[in-house]
């Protein structure tokens, strides 16, 4: 029975590394052509993306490390592939764009981490929903449509950030059970008691005051509540603003810092593993933890699989990732890394 189970997860730890780490270690960017020169060019700018979205750094700090890192970026490409994307104008006309999504090493990317000394944001990360009221001076609207550029430009952002967003989708009748003059004010909580979805909300309230445009920001996420205003003369770029204040508030509430991260190597026993599909998993589940360079398999009985993961940061910052997740429970705290899959 072990030599079976361990040949099921050698099996499925060969084809779940080739999609572990998947959003985070990818950088997606526009580029001029499908042509190797132009492909060259902008792999360090996909690089830095993985990088800001690793760390939760809007800046990265200027080094020798990061100079050589992005020289290098090529070495570091694991795969790439296009993808065509259409978006709106200001005017509402289409702009086509082909973008280029480059993944890269894992082991790599955490080395250059490390080496510039940037934080690491805990990859546990809230998602928002989002929620805008505009105000022209005539009446107020919730994510008016001819807004849509901004949207697509926000969502952007956030991806780009490594920012988890949503939008509320409503029909006609949950629009009329929802109490705008709330949403106006900011009161989180009231959409927090109507069942909004995700781990926290963010109200955006916008109004004209004559040329410029005044921005309100309301969020409550993992049970941390920030407030504060900004203001521009374009209502597009006071929202991208606040997309990147908002995303450096989380990413800096759950950073582990440079100092904290070292190689760690700790054995987690995970039970209640029915079958392949349960293997498969939580085998894909543990690869995909930020905080996991690599996974290894110790042992399994029937139910029980027994693995080595090295680290690069402190254990508890694991235990802590973990008891956030969904797909494991702890057994016991008193025992150690032991953990019950929950299909």
């Amino acid at each position: 029975m072990d030599k079976l189970l361990l040949t099921i997860f050698a099996l499925l730890l060969s084809v779940a590394a080739n999609t572990a780490q998947g959003d985070l270690y990818s950088g997606e960017v526009v580029v001029s052509s499908q042509s190797e020169v132009d492909r060259d060019e902008v792999i360090p700018d996909a690089l830095i993306q993985v990088l800001q979205k690793l760390s939760g750094q809007r800046e990265l700090p200027i080094t020798r490390e990061l100079d050589e890192a992005l020289d290098s970026a090529g070495q570091f490409l694991l795969s790439f592939r296009y993808k065509n994307v259409v978006r709106r104008g200001i005017d509402g006309a289409a702009i086509e764009e082909l973008r280029l999504i480059a993944r890269f090493m894992q082991p790599e990317v955490d080395r250059i981490v490390q080496l510039i000394g940037l934080p690491r944001w805990q990859q546990q990360r809230p998602t928002l929903q989002i929620w805008v009221v505009i105000d022209d001076g005539g009446n107020r609207q919730l994510k008016p449509v001819e807004y849509e550029y901004a949207w697509e430009a926000m969502k952007d952002i956030a991806a780009l950030r490594g920012l988890p967003v949503s939008w509320p989708e409503l029909d006609e009748e949950e629009s009329e059970l929802i109490d705008l003059r709330m949403v106006w004010g900011g009161f989180t909580d009231y959409l927090i008691d109507q069942g909004a979805p995700g781990d926290g909300v963010a109200i955006v309230a916008a109004r004209r005051d004559g040329p410029r445009w005044s921005l309100r920001w309301n969020v409550v996420a993992d049970e941390q509540v920030w407030y504060w205003r900004n203001e521009d003369r374009e209502l597009l770029f006071a929202l991208l603003e606040g997309v990147h204040q908002l995303t450096d508030q989380i990413a800096s509430a759950k950073a582990i810092v440079a100092s904290e991260q070292m190689q760690w190597v700790v054995e987690v026993t995970v039970g209640a593993l029915d079958n392949a599909r349960d293997y498969a998993r939580c085998l894909d589940y543990l690869q995909n933890l930020s905080l996991v360079t690599s996974v290894a398999i110790l042992g399994a009985e029937p139910g029980r699989v027994h693995f080595n993961l090295q680290l690069n940061a402190a254990p508890e910052h694991l235990d802590e990732a973990l008891n956030r997740g969904s797909l494991l429970v702890a057994s016991d705290p008193r025992t150690g890394f032991e953990y019950e899959f929950i299909p």
